[in-house]
């Protein structure tokens, strides 16, 4: 039997698509008036074919139901627990408590560093912030769990105090355990629940929001040649395939957040196909989080190295992503980041 899949395109944004959807020309994009569309593109394996939304009705029954079937998921509009979305995206700012990250590794290891970065972050504008002591880098090695723990407690805490809506970065589950106590807010493991088989249970009774990550391999071995039949359809057959496994395990909340992981396991070539095609994540029926923040991408396109200098190339990157509906941007330079984003939606939403 063929699969299809259904991709959101054709956008439109600001005063022009608050016009088309009450002219009924377009649909929102998450419920988002000003983002619309009046097209999707109907995806098999073997080939893609761009409709109009006016044309659906014309269609064969089976393939109406499924194009309508996704598109009440496309247009509805995203809700997680204690998280207010807005038309632009919301900004998870970073903070690497570990020695080894590629970007900022060693700097934030102490707590007077941290908890001076952890107060910078929020007065930039970070929504959410993402705490990690284990880096996941390409050829990053596992470390203890306790090794990890001990790096984030003190930081979690004073995060917590000062308001702090807090994701922890971690694949174990003695470090989520540990701190459910100090009242984190949501999971981010990036192994998609594979790592650590107690993860499970521990979300099952914790009911706590989390991103369902995409990664093939591990950090140590992610990067050794990655293939895919095809990336987009893969990845999205993988989300398809865990959501119906955290449902079987009784996780029956909507606090899901879906993350495509670029850069976790995929080369230039899966990087821009994944970001060039994210809309189609959004049929999936949950919030979009993108961690692109001075990702290597950035530095196979531009040509510079150094990844303190790849600020650019992650605000391009970023106003993309809000032009194809996504909800969270994970990233390092929140200011930068939420300047372009607000001089942006200035231009096209009048916001």
């Amino acid at each position: 039997m063929v699969k299809y899949y259904t991709r959101a395109c054709n956008f439109y944004y600001g005063q022009i698509s608050k016009d088309k959807i009450n002219k009924k020309k377009s649909l929102p994009l998450n419920g988002n008036k000003l983002i619309s569309f009046d097209s999707i593109e109907l995806i098999t394996r073997k080939k893609k074919r761009l409709i109009k939304i006016k044309n659906i009705k014309s269609l064969r029954s089976n393939v109406k139901k499924k194009i309508l079937k996704d598109l009440k998921e496309i247009t509805k509009i995203k809700k997680i627990k204690k998280i207010k979305f807005k038309p632009f995206p919301l900004l998870m700012g970073i903070l690497n408590v570990t020695p080894d990250s590629f970007s900022d590794g060693g700097k934030y290891l102490k707590s007077k560093s941290a908890n001076r970065q952890i107060n910078k972050l929020k007065k930039e504008g970070a929504e959410i912030i993402d705490i990690g002591g284990e880096s996941t880098r390409p050829n990053s090695n596992t470390i203890d769990d306790n090794i990890e723990w001990n790096r984030v407690k003190s930081k979690i805490k004073y995060a917590k105090k000062n308001g702090i809506f807090v994701s922890l970065d971690t694949r174990k589950s003695l470090v989520l355990k540990n701190s459910l106590p100090l009242k984190v807010n949501m999971l981010n493991d990036v192994s998609g629940l594979n790592f650590d088989d107690k993860m499970i249970s521990i979300l099952k009774k914790s009911k706590i929001p989390f991103v369902l990550h995409h990664m093939q391999g591990t950090p140590k071995t992610m990067q050794k040649n990655p293939k895919y039949k095809n990336v987009t359809l893969d990845i999205y057959d993988f989300f398809e395939k865990k959501l119906k496994s955290i449902r079987a395990n009784k996780i029956n909340h909507n606090n899901i957040i879906l993350d495509p992981g670029i850069g976790f396991g995929k080369n230039l070539k899966h990087n821009i196909t994944l970001l060039n095609q994210i809309s189609i994540f959004h049929s999936l029926g949950f919030p979009v989080m993108l961690g692109i923040s001075k990702k290597k991408f950035i530095k196979d396109i531009a040509g510079t190295n150094d990844s303190k200098y790849r600020a650019g190339g992650t605000a391009s990157s970023s106003i993309h992503s809000l032009m194809q509906g996504v909800q969270i941007l994970r990233v390092h330079d929140v200011n930068e980041i939420k300047q372009s984003i607000k001089v942006f939606s200035k231009i096209i939403f009048n916001k």
